[in-house]
């Protein structure tokens, strides 16, 4: 559609129910599209109001309409103490600690680094941010200090959120000492706002900040800031192959309407059901899933602090059946954990209310897939493998939405999300026809959930997503597209091992070896293998009646994903074990690396 006024390209006019301004009329529901060109032909799609209230979607609309319905479930590590949230009561957190921010000298434009657990406060935290114009960047309250100073230093961040410390499967982690000793080398910082999650007492510095103290005392009213659609909303650090991190940067409207549309549609959210994504607030999908789309669209959302295992493995299915949860959204390492464990965990509880299952992070392996179907869903809840990045801001690729009752085939994301347009391209950069093909995963056309950036490095942003085939969005990942048209992911293209000729997706193997019953968990890199080019280095749990111990299995072959009797095809590849641990902690020559040597492994490498 073309339209006067709307630099370089088009217009038009989405219908729906986000309030902003446009024209001269406050708070009309629509949203105003103009078309930029970016990087050569790639257009990116900019939902431009005059001014954009990202919060009020959020929050206030909601609070006119219903202000007593909940908005957030706090499931607190400690089992059976959920703590209820309303949209009236998160909208007072939220503008508290908004005003408190603005007393201390934070405004539109300044960064704030989050470093603490999923709570109703780390929320607000992000909203408050927001709310002022404030741009957020949370970082997994589990990196150590070194990673959490690289960030605020390349964010430039001007204040920290964070708690005395937080709570996590029962033991207690030190949350404002890592802050502490991360700002030694941060000048930016000038502030650290620090909260209480326990009760016990913190050493105070000069920097610190008693927030609940301060919030106390602040206003339950403040005014939201006017900001264009293209504003930075928040930044979100994620791996990179080089091993400096990248700041991905999301903007107001596009990521929220993204976020919120994927939401509601791919999961069939209803007014009234209760939405569990599992998900950090650290990580995209909990940005997306866990906060603004559920709350965009004015739904109920559970905030999970613990992990699956604690007290013990039926923590997940003991908690949908208190919540009475609708849609389950977590990890395929977390099912495979759980899987581990047997059925008696899951079918201890009542999960009569889940309508919909979903995975996320990686490719499900078939054997988790079908567990999770016929064990957890037992049988009856659609159960969406959803394909997505830090960088799309929202789901691309999943079963649903569809036509009623179609077909949905185990471990495969199968339909693209209105408005995704993916091609499979060949090693030349020629895109792929027809069905029944392998190759590159490009989307060709633009949407509104696209990240806009690399923070301070865009050059970086263009050489990543565009460079390698121009005129796409370059995803990195491998696909197949099936003889029905369907897509399946078949791993990072930097994960592709070329053995003998052969070109082998890492999911594949890793999905082949899980199959074995003693190995719920696996991954797979390469290495060089005089003979075959590349050989694989294959990690995987394997139980052998100790859950806790993880084995390193060296494989330059794939013999091991056809053996299926117990210990001694499995002992025959052991090149050394020891408990559960980080990659860049084992010692065997193979394995000496860091988390950019392993892209695609950073969900493993992370845990559950």
């Amino acid at each position: 559609h073309t339209a006067e006024g709307f630099p370089e390209g088009g217009g038009c006019l989405l219908p729906g129910d986000f309030q902003g301004k446009a024209g001269s009329g406050p708070g009309q529901p629509y949203l105003a599209v103009h078309v930029p060109v970016h990087c050569r032909r790639f257009l990116v799609f900019v939902l431009c109001l005059n001014l954009c209230f990202l919060t009020v979607n959020c929050l206030d609309q909601h609070v006119e309409k219903s202000p007593n319905r909940v908005a957030l479930i706090w499931e607190r590590d400690e089992p059976g103490t959920a703590v209820h949230v309303t949209y009236r009561e998160l909208l007072d957190l939220t503008c508290r600690l908004a005003n408190t921010l603005k007393k201390y000298g934070i405004q539109k434009g300044d960064k704030v680094a989050i470093y603490m657990s999923v709570s109703p406060l780390s929320v607000a935290a992000m909203l408050a941010c927001a709310r002022i114009g404030a741009v957020h960047t949370v970082v997994f309250a589990g990196f150590s200090s070194e990673s959490l100073a690289g960030r605020i230093m390349d964010s430039e961040c001007k204040a920290v959120i964070t708690y005395n410390q937080g709570v996590r499967g029962g033991r207690i982690i030190e949350l404002k000492m890592t802050v502490d000793e991360a700002v030694k080398n941060c000048p930016s910082v000038k502030h650290v706002f620090v909260a209480q999650r326990t009760d016990n007492k913190t050493q105070m510095g000069d920097l610190d900040v008693p927030l609940e103290e301060e919030m106390a005392k602040a206003a339950s009213v403040c005014t939201p800031e006017s900001m264009d659609s293209e504003d930075m909303l928040f930044m979100l650090y994620t791996s990179g192959s080089t091993g400096k991190p990248k700041g991905i940067v999301h903007t107001q409207a596009g990521y929220l309407l993204y976020a919120a549309l994927t939401h509601k549609y791919v999961f069939d959210y209803r007014q009234g059901d209760v939405f569990g994504c599992v998900a950090d607030i650290g990580w995209i999908t909990g940005h997306s899933y866990v906060v603004y789309g559920p709350l965009c669209n004015g739904g109920t959302t559970v905030l999970f602090e613990s992990t699956p295992v604690y007290p013990d493995p039926g923590r997940y299915w003991e908690m949908v059946q208190r919540l009475k949860i609708n849609q389950f959204y977590g990890a395929p390492t977390a099912i495979r954990l759980l899987l581990n464990y047997g059925d008696k965990w899951v079918k201890k509880y009542d999960r009569s209310s889940l309508k919909t299952l979903g995975s996320v992070g990686e490719p499900i392996n078939n054997e988790a897939w079908q567990w999770f179907y016929h064990v957890v869903g037992e049988g009856r809840c659609t159960l969406v493998d959803t394909w997505w990045q830090t960088e799309t801001g929202g789901i691309c690729i999943a079963p649903r939405p569809s036509e009623e009752k179609a077909d949905i085939i185990p471990a495969m994301a199968m339909r693209p999300f209105f408005g995704i347009f993916p091609v499979l391209m060949d090693e030349n950069g020629r895109v792929l026809e027809g069905n029944d093909v392998s190759g590159a995963l490009c989307i060709t056309e633009p949407w509104p959930g696209l990240a806009r950036t690399i923070y301070r490095d865009h050059q970086r942003f263009v050489d990543t997503y565009f460079k390698a085939y121009p005129g796409y969005y370059f995803t990195g990942d491998g696909a197949y597209r099936t003889k029905e048209g369907y897509y399946q992911i078949t791993g990072r293209m930097d994960d592709v091992i070329n053995i003998s000729g052969h070109r082998l997706g890492t999911a594949e193997i890793e999905d082949a070896m899980a199959d074995h019953p003693d190995v719920p968990e696996t991954a797979v890199i390469g290495y060089p293998h005089e003979i075959k080019g590349e050989g694989r280095l294959g990690a995987g749990t394997a139980t052998f009646n100790k859950p806790c111990l993880s084995y390193l299995l060296c494989c330059s072959c794939l013999s091991l994903a056809g053996q299926r009797s117990r210990k001694r095809e499995l002992a025959g590849g052991i090149c050394g074990w020891r408990r559960q641990v980080h990659w860049s902690e084992c010692t065997h020559p193979c394995t000496e690396s860091t988390e950019s040597t392993f892209p695609g492994k950073s969900s493993w490498q992370r845990g559950i």
